[in-house]
Order: C-alpha cells, then sequence, then structure tokens
C-alpha cells in the first residue's frame, strides 16, 4: 500500500525535513562545542592545581624557615649565667637589670618583637622592653598557651594578640630546666608582618589557620581573626581562656562554603572579599608540627573564563566548518547540473575512473609508508588488509596473512590464552580504548612486544564491515624500561649492602673495647679467686658487670640508629595512611597499568600507631602486590585496599588479583630469608608480621576467590591505650 502526498502537502513535509536536518546539524555542532570547553576548563583546572601545589610547598617552606630561624633563641638565651641567676634570685634588682639589658640586646639583634623571662608561676621577671610603657616584667601570663606548653617539656609555639601591647605576634617559648626541675621558661615573640605583606602583594589568596580555625595570617585583611566554620563551645572556651586574640574576644565566622573539586584534595571555596562574592579554586594542607592549616587559592571565575574562550573559539570554528560544509554542498550541487548537462558523458566517466585509480594508488603507498602496522578483519575475524609495516613486525607476506582466521600464525604459543581473550573481546566491541599490550612471535623465532588498538571498520554508508588495527611495536621501549629496573634495582641493593656493612663495621668497632676490657676483667677476676682479697674480686666482678652494661648500651644505641620511627604511636587516619602510601607508589602503579581500588569508609575511626612503621608495613603489602601482577592481563592488574572496624582494633586488607601463593611456599610464607624472588633477601614479610605483632596485632594472608593473594593486618584504634612500637620486641 502507497501513500502519496497532495500537492499542499509536499512543500510542508519538505520544510519539516529540512528544519529536522538543520536541527540535528546544530546539536552535532555543539558537542565539539561543549566538548571543547569542557576540556579547557580540565586543562587549567590541572595546569592552576600544579601551580597551587607548588606555591603551597613554597609558602610552607618558608614559614618553616622563619621558625627554625628563630627557634633556638631560646635556648640561648636559657644557657645564659645571668638569666639562671636571675631565675634564682628574683628579686636581685642588680641582676634583673643585666638580664634586661641582655635581652635588649638579644632581641635587636635578632629583630625580635620582644625577648622575655617568666618563673615558673608565670610572672614576667625580666624583658627585653623593660622600662617601655609597655613592659612585660611584673605581668603574669600563665594562661597563655605557650606558657603551659612550654611546661609540659615541649617547645611552645603560638600565634596571638599580645596581652600587654595588642600586637599580634609569633611565641616562641622553651623551659628552662636544671636536674630535672623546670627553673623559668624563655619566651621570644616574633613578627609575621613580613610574611604577611608578602601574601597580601600574591596575585593567589593565602590564608592560615590554627587549631581552631581561626584565620591569623591572610591575603585579604577581610579574613584575618575570623573562622572558616562555627566554633564549638569548646573551642570558644579555650579561645576565651587563653585571650589568643585579645580579653574576652571570640572570632566569628566569615562567609565560607566549601564544595568538592573533581580533583583529587581540591574543594571549590564561595566566599566575600571586600563586600563581594568570590569563587576560588583552593587546596589545604595541614602543619601537624605547628597545629596550623595553610591554604592557598586561585581565581575560580579565571577558569571559567578559559572555558567561555574555548566555547567562543569551538563555535567560530563549527561556524566555519559549517559554512564550509554549505559552501561545498553548493558547489556539488553546481558540479551535478553542470555534469548532467555535459553530453560527454563516457569521457567524465574515464576521468572519473582514472582519478580513483589515482587515489587509490595514493592511499596505497600512504598505507606501506606508515610505521604502524595496520590489519583489517572481517566480522568473523579473517584478516581482509595488512601494511608492510605489520609484515615486517611479524615476518609473514600478505599473501600468508589474508584469509587466516584466529588463531593467527603469529601468535605467541606462550600467551594462546590471552590472544583468544583479546581476539574475542576486540571482535565483540570490547577492546580497551586505550589499547592493549600483546607479544606476538616473528617468523624468524624471536619475541615482539607490540601494542594494539582496535577500533570499527565503517564504509561509505555508514554499515559497519569489520574492525581496523593499528599495532605499534613497543619491544625495544619494553626492553629499555627492564634495563632502567634493573639499574634500579641494582643501585638499591647496592644501598642496603652499604647500610648492613655500615652498621656491621660500627658494632664491630664500637663493641671490641667493652669485649677486651671483659676479657680483661674476667682474667683478673679469675687470678684473684685462686687466692687475691676479695675486695679486689669483688671489684673484678663489678668492673666486669659494668663492662657488659656498657657493651649492651651500645648494641641499643645502634640499633636505635637504624630504626625508622621512634617507637612512639600517634594518631593518624586509615585514608591519610593509604594516600601517603599510594603517593610514594604512584609512579611504579602507572608504570605497570594497575588500577587501584579503595574501600575505606568516610565515618572510619583513626588509629594510634608508630606512622613510620605503620606506612612501612602497607608500603611493603602493596609492593607484594604489584610484583604479583608482573605478566597478568589487563584486566586483572587490579588491586583492592579495604579496612573496617575489628573491635578495639582497624583491620586493613591488601588484595590482588594475581596468580596467588603456591601451596609447597604458604607454609615458609613468613619465614625469614625465603623468597620466591631472584633478587629478593627474603625479610620484607617477616618484617611486616614484626611491625604488626609490636603493635598488639599479627599479619595474616589467606587466598582470593578468583585467583590472588589477601593480605590482612590490623592496628589499634585511637580509643585504645598508648602503645609502643618497637620492630625488634
Amino acid at each position: 500500500m502507497s501513500v502519496t502526498l497532495s500537492p499542499a502537502a509536499a512543500p510542508v513535509a519538505s520544510r519539516s525535513r529540512r528544519w529536522g536536518r538543520w536541527l540535528l546539524l546544530l546539536l552535532l555542532a555543539s558537542v565539539p562545542v561543549w566538548l571543547a570547553g569542557w576540556w579547557a576548563v580540565r586543562h587549567e583546572t590541572d595546569q592552576r592545581l600544579a601551580a597551587l601545589h607548588s606555591a603551597q610547598d613554597l609558602h610552607a617552606l618558608g614559614l618553616r624557615g622563619i621558625i627554625g630561624k628563630y627557634s633556638y633563641l631560646p635556648a640561648v638565651v636559657a644557657r645564659q649565667p645571668a638569666v639562671r641567676a636571675l631565675l634564682a634570685s628574683p628579686g636581685d634588682a642588680t641582676v634583673r637589670a643585666r638580664v634586661n639589658e641582655d635581652l635588649a640586646e638579644i632581641g635587636r639583634r635578632a629583630d625580635a618583637l620582644a625577648v622575655y623571662v617568666m618563673d615558673p608561676a608565670g610572672n614576667a621577671l625580666a624583658a627585653s622592653n623593660a622600662g617601655t610603657p609597655e613592659s612585660f616584667v611584673g605581668r603574669n601570663y600563665a594562661r597563655r598557651p605557650y606558657f603551659t606548653r612550654a611546661l609540659q617539656g615541649g617547645t611552645g609555639l603560638f600565634y596571638g594578640v599580645g596581652l600587654t601591647t595588642g600586637h599580634p605576634g609569633l611565641f616562641v617559648a622553651e623551659a628552662i630546666r636544671a636536674h630535672g626541675k623546670v627553673l623559668g621558661v624563655v619566651i621570644v615573640k616574633l613578627s609575621l608582618d613580613k610574611v604577611a605583606a608578602t601574601w597580601a602583594r600574591a596575585h593567589d589568596p593565602v590564608l592560615l589557620l590554627d587549631e581552631h580555625g581561626v584565620a591569623f595570617l591572610a591575603t585579604y585583611p577581610d579574613w584575618r581573626y575570623h573562622t572558616t566554620r562555627a566554633l564549638t563551645p569548646a573551642d570558644e572556651a579555650a579561645l576565651r581562656d587563653s585571650e589568643a586574640y585579645g580579653h574576652g574576644t571570640v572570632p566569628s565566622p566569615m562567609p565560607w562554603r566549601t564544595q568538592a573539586a573533581e580533583a583529587e584534595g581540591a574543594f571549590v571555596l564561595q566566599t566575600r572579599v571586600a563586600g563581594r562574592s568570590r569563587s576560588f579554586l583552593a587546596l589545604a594542607q595541614p602543619l601537624p608540627d605547628y597545629g596550623w592549616t595553610l591554604t592557598v587559592m586561585t581565581d575560580r571565575d579565571e577558569i571559567l573564563q578559559v572555558r567561555d574562550q574555548a566555547w567562543a573559539m569551538a563555535a567560530l570554528a563549527m561556524a566555519l566548518l559549517v559554512m564550509g560544509g554549505l559552501y561545498w554542498r553548493l558547489r556539488e550541487r553546481r558540479y551535478a547540473e553542470q555534469r548532467d548537462a555535459r553530453r560527454e558523458l563516457e569521457q567524465r566517466v574515464a576521468d572519473r575512473t582514472r582519478e580513483l585509480q589515482e587515489a587509490q594508488a595514493f592511499r596505497h603507498a600512504m598505507e606501506e609508508s606508515l610505521l604502524v602496522g595496520m590489519r583489517a578483519r572481517d566480522l568473523d575475524g579473517t584478516i581482509i588488509y595488512v601494511n608492510r609495516a605489520l609484515c615486517q613486525m611479524t615476518g609473514y607476506e600478505p599473501e600468508e596473512l589474508l584469509g587466516q582466521r584466529p588463531p593467527y600464525p603469529y601468535w605467541h604459543p606462550d600467551d594462546l590464552e590471552k590472544h583468544w581473550h583479546d581476539s574475542n573481546a576486540s571482535l565483540a566491541g570490547q577492546a580497551e580504548p586505550s589499547g592493549f599490550e600483546s607479544r606476538v612471535r616473528h617468523k624468524a623465532g624471536h619475541d615482539v612486544i607490540t601494542m594494539v588498538y582496535t577500533a570499527p571498520l565503517i564504509d561509505a554508508d555508514g554499515v559497519q564491515r569489520g574492525w581496523m588495527s593499528s599495532v605499534v611495536d613497543i619491544t625495544e621501549q619494553k626492553r629499555a624500561e627492564a634495563r632502567q629496573r634493573a639499574q634500579e634495582g641494582q643501585l638499591q641493593r647496592a644501598a642496603r649492602l652499604a647500610s648492613l656493612g655500615e652498621m656491621a663495621s660500627t658494632l664491630a668497632h664500637e663493641l671490641n673495647q667493652p669485649l677486651m676490657a671483659l676479657s680483661n676483667f674476667a682474667a683478673a677476676a679469675q687470678a684473684l679467686a685462686q687466692g687475691g682479697p676479695p675486695d679486689l674480686l669483688v671489684q673484678s666482678l663489678q668492673d666486669v658487670r659494668a663492662q657488659a652494661q656498657r657493651a649492651s648500651e651500645i648494641v641499643r644505641r645502634i640499633r636505635g640508629m637504624v630504626r625508622q620511627g621512634s617507637g612512639l604511636a600517634e594518631r593518624f587516619g586509615a585514608a591519610e595512611l593509604v594516600d601517603t602510601v599510594l603517593g610514594w607508589l604512584k609512579p611504579e602503579i602507572t608504570a605497570r597499568r594497575v588500577r587501584v581500588a579503595r574501600a575505606l569508609p568516610a565515618d572510619l575511626p583513626p588509629v594510634l600507631a608508630d606512622r613510620v612503621l605503620a606506612e612501612q608495613l602497607l608500603l611493603n603489602l602493596v609492593l607484594n602486590a604489584l610484583q604479583a601482577l608482573e605478566g597478568q592481563p589487563a584486566e586483572r592488574r587490579r588491586i583492592e585496599i579495604s579496612a573496617r572496624v575489628d573491635g578495639a582494633r582497624l583491620l586493613f586488607s591488601v588484595a590482588d588479583h594475581g596468580p596467588g601463593v603456591a601451596a609447597d611456599h604458604a607454609e615458609q610464607l613468613f619465614a625469614p630469608f625465603f623468597t620466591t624472588k631472584a633478587e629478593g633477601l627474603g625479610l620484607g614479610l617477616k618484617i611486616c608480621r614484626s611491625i604488626a605483632e609490636a603493635h598488639g596485632g599479627a599479619l595474616n594472608w589467606h587466598p582470593r576467590e578468583g585467583g590472588g593473594a589477601v593480605f590482612e593486618f590490623s592496628l589499634p584504634l585511637a580509643t585504645g591505650p598508648l602503645i609502643r612500637s618497637d620492630p625488634n620486641p
């Protein structure tokens, strides 16, 4: 049954089709424009983030440099005999005057705002500004945090507004001790105005927060002495008690709204500057040594301007393409009209045929000159085209390959299963867009490592006729990478041998004298035991005991030198631990093309452990997992890291999709010096188990369903008792 349109309806239908084509064209043109804007934002964001990371490191280094420059001053002042004399005789006016003069001279030379000495009760006994209206002498500062921290045995570091002068500054305090008793406290007040002035001139804003979230240094003055969040009652009480920013002053929150950004660790900040709404891309870095947080930002509106510019350029380019297409269509139409009008049809056909032959010959010449191998297959996997580069890569002539179906003659006999998997995935349209690695066997017998990229083969009618693959020879690249890894391994082994030799030499040298002394005293004791005076025999035995204790102390000290941490536990989160280790291993993970999946719930409580040893434990397990994935197909190059609460401990799990642990190796897996690696020492898992056991836990493993191995260890939660971790218990 056919339907014929009326003469009146035909123009309407034609216009509808024409408008439909224009709408489709507009939609197709808008996609590249949108992609151009998206790419521009992504590229500009990556560049800004790289600059922010550099600026963050630079600002943090500057702050540490300033603090480190003046951190020696309290110790220098504490060693002054006059200062100790004043603490012994607070009422001696002569000593006080001399100390005031000395402190004034030290403060002037060090360019410090003030230097003063306090007794254990918090009373200022002497100061560099003595005799001025703002003199600290006679005032009590026992409530200031720097004083209480110094009394507790550490270095008191505190930024706040002076109670006497009203001027802000950084207070560095250190206790003066004698025979385990606190005699007093030395305080140096420093100015950070130069840092603030430098930040004020910077194009990108910088913000420094204290432990309560109060901004005490910032590029914009409107931000200073305001908080980025609502203060808790505990924070308000602490600020009032310490009078950090003035008597009874509690900073108020500033307009501050954040949301997560696509880049890891970054966030988008909405705030106000000088009464105007601003949007920034920001990075925050904790400074745990000082209890501060350093935040660097860049104007997000500038990033959006780049997007708008990219949209404009892409829209212009698309407009030019559309205009070119319209012009080409008009030209073709005119050409068709002229061609229909011409009578020499046979000559035109001959000319057109010759042109097609020349184009085909030119295309064939280009394909044959490519250094990249080209292979076309139909939908059933039959090879229908190969170029010269692919033939040279495999050693087979075109007639030996054309018409072949899997398995192809150049497939490597040791990788047949992988070849079948990759071939089936490509024919099913499931090939990796980024390509996959494939080892083939040259006809001459040597191996060739290739990278294969597969795309649909579409004919002129838009119908898929098969699959087109680009094959790149990466054999030399792989050899270079292997040589580099071998050289790095040799350097690491040499460093380990040097460290072992140095430790052995140190032990031999240090223990030589006490061992010789032990031998001499033992000989003397033996002689005295045969009839010598009893008191001399007792003395000799005491000397033997003293030398034995000395040897023990030497061993303990050298062991302390080779240990990586202090043995003191600290609080940290599971995500922080995993981020640190994966940051160290990022080049290795990227080089091996391994995907790492993390299952770390956001509400996991922190752990209490030796952070350096915990990092070493997780680092060794992830490295073992990476090595286990060598030679595995791309879909199995995957590591899964997870953590969950198990009673009073946090249980970590590292799972790989490798070949697993052989049954005859399982019992010796944690034995010292047992290894399946040609270059290994067999101590890694033994050390990991020792670290886990030193924290009251254990290190275990079990096979993973579907192939691979799962290693699990636990660390105590921060709510538990403080544990002293020692890798050599």
